[in-house]
C-alpha cells in the first residue's frame, strides 16, 4: 500500500514544511508516495528530532542502518533507533548496530548467551563455534566499553586498552580497529594510526569510514594525492558522505583546483545546510565564486578540528 505526502502528514501529524526540511538535510528521500517502511523511517526521524538530536548524528545512524538493510531488508520492522545521552543507538533484533562504524554488536540476554555457549564439547567443531561466540561477545563488550570511555573523556591508555582487547578477541572487528586508529591519530602517532586503518580495510575493503580517516591522516602529513584517493574512495562507497565532501573541498582549494572545490562545497551544502561547518562552507564557496580566495588558503578551523571540538 502506498501513501501520499498529505496522508503521511496526517497520519504522523507532521507538517509538510518539516518533510521538506528533512529532505534538504538528507534525513529522508524526497518521495511522492510512501511505503510502510518509509513511514517507519519517518517516525524514527520525527522522534529523534523531537529529542533534539542533531541532524548530522541522525544522518550518520540512518546511513549505517540503510547500508545494513540493503543486505537484510526483511529486518526493517525489527529495528529500533533511539537516543541515549548524546549518542544515537540502533537495535536490530537482538543485535546493536554502532552508527559510527557500522559494526554489529551482540546484545543477547544472559540466558540466551548461555544457550549459545552450551554446545556439545564432544565435537571439536562445536567447541570452536562456542569459542568464537565467547570471543565475539567479549570483544563487543570491550568495544562498547571503549566507546563509553571516549564519551566520558577517560585517559587514552584506558581507551586504547579497551579497543586493543576487542581486536585481540576479534581480529575482524573493523570498528574497533578504526577507533583504535583514531585514538592514535589524535595523539599524533601517525604510523600506528595508519596501521590500524589499513588493517580495518583488510577486514572490510568497503569501509568508507576507514578510507575517510586515512584521507585525514595523509592530508595531515601533506600527502595530497593519497588523501584525495581515500576521500574519493569514501565517496565512491558512500556518495552522501558529507564530511568527505567537506574535506575534499578543502583539499582541492589548497591544490588551487577551484572547480573541484566549488563542486564539493556545493554538494556539502546540499547535505548539511544548518551546522557551524555549513557556515564555513558557505563562506568559502562565496569567496571562490567571487574569485577572492588566495592560492593554498584554508579556513582558520579545519573540519577535523571542529569534529574533535564537538566529539561526543
Amino acid at each position: 500500500m502506498a501513501y501520499t505526502r498529505k496522508e503521511v502528514c496526517r497520519l504522523l501529524k507532521i507538517e509538510n514544511r518539516k518533510l521538506r526540511i528533512w529532505e534538504r538535510q538528507q534525513l529522508i528521500p524526497k518521495l511522492d508516495q510512501y511505503r510502510f517502511a518509509d513511514l517507519l523511517a519517518l517516525k524514527r526521524v520525527a522522534r529523534l528530532r523531537a529529542e533534539k538530536v542533531h541532524p548530522r548524528r541522525i544522518r550518520m545512524a540512518l546511513d549505517a542502518l540503510r547500508s545494513y538493510l540493503k543486505e537484510s531488508p526483511l529486518l526493517e520492522q525489527d529495528v529500533q533507533v533511539y537516543k541515549d545521552g548524546r549518542r544515537v543507538h540502533i537495535q536490530i533484533g537482538k543485535q546493536k548496530l554502532e552508527p559510527g562504524s557500522g559494526q554489529l554488536l551482540f546484545d543477547f540476554a544472559e540466558e540466551e548467551i548461555n544457550k549459545l555457549l552450551r554446545l556439545p564439547a564432544t565435537h571439536q567443531h562445536s567447541t570452536d563455534i562456542a569459542d568464537r561466540v565467547r570471543n565475539k561477545l567479549e570483544a563487543d563488550r570491550w568495544f562498547e566499553h571503549g566507546l563509553a570511555l571516549e564519551q566520558t573523556g577517560a585517559p587514552l591508555e584506558q581507551i586504547i586498552e579497551a579497543y586493543q582487547k576487542a581486536v585481540d578477541l576479534d581480529p575482524r572487528s573493523a570498528g574497533a580497529l578504526v577507533n583504535l586508529g583514531t585514538v592514535f591519530f589524535n595523539g599524533h602517532a601517525w604510523a600506528d594510526a595508519e596501521t590500524q586503518y589499513k588493517k580495518a580495510l583488510e577486514v572490510d575493503p568497503n569501509y568508507a569510514l576507514a578510507h575517510f580517516n586515512l584521507g585525514n591522516l595523509y592530508d595531515e602529513q601533506g600527502d595530497a594525492p593519497a588523501a584525495r584517493h581515500h576521500y574519493q574512495e569514501a565517496l565512491r562507497l558512500q556518495p552522501n558522505y558529507a564530511d568527505a565532501h567537506y574535506n575534499l573541498a578543502l583539499l582541492y582549494q589548497e591544490l588551487r583546483d577551484v572547480m573541484g572545490a566549488v563542486r564539493h562545497w556545493r554538494v556539502y551544502l546540499k547535505l548539511d545546510s544548518t551546522s557551524p561547518w555549513a557556515q564555513i562552507a558557505r563562506r568559502e564557496l562565496k569567496k571562490l565564486e567571487a574569485g577572492t580566495v588566495l592560492s593554498g588558503s584554508r579556513p582558520s578551523m579545519s573540519k577535523l578540528e571542529l569534529l574533535n571540538s564537538e566529539k561526543a
